[in-house]
């Protein structure tokens, strides 16, 4: 940094009154901070580093107090840089201004390979720190152990499970596997199916492993309860928003199974609490059926959640959650964005496999391309709906994908009502209790089908309520709106 630019740093930061992501403050009158040391962590173990600045008190309203000794600053921010393993390399700038000295550090990234930087005092589990906002919080034992597994190269989709044997497995659903790889391989095909299963990893050691589990188990969760997905649909568009009745979830669901058959569990949860609305072109009169998003951006995000999420024993007790809200989709998977990809780089740029040997049975199993397309395919079906583009966040440890649906008012004037809705007014032509509603539509759950179906006909005033008055009444009857002559 030259003194211009502290300068400069000087003058935003008398403008904003605040530190951020990459800057810190200190004041440094009276002498060094003893512990620089979590912002030295903080700083390092991100990509672009950050800065500290010394001079500044921001207990006194951001003055700009300068430093003690700028000469033996330096040398103390030296030593405790000295500290820190590896060992912190800071660039120093001095800048007079007013007759008061201030200086600034600026703090690189280090190498992805070479982090948790930590002090060296307090050890890698207690030492190592992250920048969140403009703090410095204690990296999380799973945070530390996901650059361990990165630099070491772990394999958690083929970790050892002793509890499942081999005959336990689904022996149709092996054999056909193993038949599928035996297909178009020479050297393969010549092997005995226990030589196979060890050298494709559905084995190690004699052992299953986790990834034969979870594709060939009659039930992977009686060994591995959280490694699901958990589903719901919430009344509102935040967590804790309750619908008319009081209840939080519309549709609460948790999906298990082998990992083909959380896959089909979830798109078909999605799509029975998704609307889907009938759009007419003026021009030629044809009809298209749209639902709140495109079933093939939804597959693919599901699936990558299933392929791609940590399945390390840091993570084994958190299941991938499903959130349906009014007005978007969110699905999030435990482990961040693996090894030096980052969120801008996604779909463009060929990413390290965080689970490969998964992946690759499932490209056999014809489930997933392998190809690394799945990102672009979500963006193509969202612009193909003349959806918002897809929004993808890297947030302490989970991998978020949400899908934002269109505009409730801009919904309505574009929605002509479907099959469905049109026989559920001819059905409330007789007026309706809840339960012979929710019997009518298949549905086991009078507040999903009051909240999802029969309350949005209320608000359009195509159905009335017998007791306006008390809309929560266990003796309401629900009938359509007589046309006026």
């Amino acid at each position: 940094m030259t003194t211009d630019e502290l300068i400069e740093k000087l003058k935003l930061i008398q403008k904003s009154k605040c530190e951020s992501q990459f800057l810190e403050l200190k004041s440094a009158r009276m002498g060094c901070p003893k512990r620089l040391y979590d912002t030295l962590s903080s700083f390092s173990n991100q990509d672009d580093g950050g800065v500290i600045i010394f001079g500044i008190d921001e207990e006194q309203g951001y003055l700009e107090c300068g430093v003690y000794d700028a000469q033996d600053l330096q040398k103390k921010i030296n030593a405790q840089c000295l500290q820190m393993e590896p060992v912190v390399r800071p660039l120093l700038t001095v800048l007079e201004k007013d007759g008061k000295s201030f200086v600034a550090a600026e703090i690189p990234g280090i190498d992805l390979a070479e982090r948790p930087c930590y002090y060296r005092g307090h050890g890698r589990i207690k030492g190592a720190f992250i920048r969140v906002g403009d703090s410095d919080e204690p990296m999380t034992e799973y945070e530390i152990y996901s650059y361990e597994a990165f630099r070491k190269k772990y394999q958690d989709d083929i970790r050892e499970i002793p509890r499942i044997t081999l005959s336990s497995l689904d022996q149709e659903l092996l054999n056909d596997y193993i038949r599928r790889l035996k297909t178009g391989k020479q050297r393969l095909s010549h092997l005995s199916d226990p030589e196979i299963c060890e050298l494709m990893s559905i084995t190690r050691n004699g052992a299953v492993t986790l990834s034969a589990a979870l594709l060939f188990s009659p039930y992977p969760q009686a060994y591995l309860p959280q490694l699901c997905i958990t589903a719901v649909v919430v009344p509102g568009t935040e967590m804790g928003d309750i619908g008319i009745h009081g209840e939080r979830f519309l549709d609460n669901l948790r999906i298990e199974g082998t990992i083909p058959e959380m896959l089909e569990t979830a798109i078909q949860f999605v799509r029975r609490n998704m609307r889907t609305k009938t759009i007419i072109d003026p021009e030629t009169g044809r009809r298209t059926d749209h639902t709140d998003y495109p079933i093939e951006a939804v597959r693919e995000a599901i699936l990558n959640a299933l392929v791609h999420r940590d399945y390390s024993l840091h993570t084994e007790g958190m299941p991938i959650q499903l959130l349906l809200f009014d007005d978007r989709l969110e699905i999030r998977n435990p482990g961040g964005i693996y090894g030096r990809l980052k969120v801008d780089q996604l779909g463009k740029v060929q990413p390290d496999t965080r689970n490969p040997v998964l992946a690759s049975a499932l490209e056999v199993l014809d489930i997933t391309e392998n190809r690394y397309s799945g990102i672009p395919t979500i963006r193509r079906a969202m612009a193909s709906y003349c959806l918002p583009d897809p929004v993808f966040e890297d947030v302490r440890g989970s991998f978020l994908v949400t899908l934002y649906k269109e505009p409730e008012e801009k919904q309505t004037q574009a929605e002509e009502p479907t099959e469905n809705t049109r026989n559920l007014i001819l059905f409330c032509k007789t007026p309706r209790t809840r339960r012979e509603i929710c019997d009518y539509l298949g549905l086991s759950s009078t507040t999903y089908a009051i909240q999802r179906y029969i309350m949005p006909l209320v608000e359009q005033g195509i159905l009335q309520l017998s007791i306006p008055e008390k809309p929560s009444s266990q003796k309401q009857l629900f009938f359509t709106k007589q046309e006026s002559n």
